[in-house]
C-alpha cells in the first residue's frame, strides 16, 4: 500500500504564494498520473490539477495560471506552487493518483487571510 505525505500548507495573506509537497512511498509512483486535490468545510473534495509520468498537466478553471504543479519522479514526490492566493483557496490539499487508487494522506491545510 502506498503511503501519501502532504506538506507545506499554511497561513498566507490573500495575493501570496505557498508550495505544497506531497512524498509517496514505493517507486509506482512515477508511472502513475497524480493529482492536488482539495476540500473546503461543507464542500465536496475537488481535483485543482494533475500531472501524467510524462508531464502533461490540466487545471482546474479556478486554479489556471495561477498554480502549477510539477514532480519529481526521482523523489517520488508532486509539488503545487500556489500564487496569487485568494480567499476561496483555502482548503485542507491531498495528492492522490487521477483516478484514485490509493488511501488517502492526512493532508494540509491552506488558509488564505488577512
Amino acid at each position: 500500500q502506498v503511503q501519501l505525505v502532504e506538506s507545506g500548507g499554511g497561513l498566507v495573506q490573500p495575493g501570496g504564494s505557498l508550495r505544497v509537497s506531497c512524498a509517496a512511498s514505493g517507486s509506482i509512483f512515477s508511472i502513475t498520473t497524480v493529482g492536488w486535490y482539495r476540500q473546503a468545510p461543507g464542500k465536496q473534495r475537488e481535483l485543482v490539477a494533475r500531472i501524467t509520468y510524462g508531464g502533461t498537466t490540466i487545471y482546474a478553471e479556478s486554479v489556471k495560471g495561477r498554480f502549477t504543479i510539477s514532480r519529481d519522479n526521482a523523489k517520488n514526490t508532486v509539488y503545487l506552487q500556489m500564487n496569487s492566493l485568494k480567499a476561496e483557496d483555502s482548503a485542507v490539499y491531498y495528492c492522490n493518483t487521477v483516478p484514485i487508487q490509493w488511501g488517502w494522506g492526512q493532508g494540509t491545510q491552506v488558509t488564505v487571510s488577512s
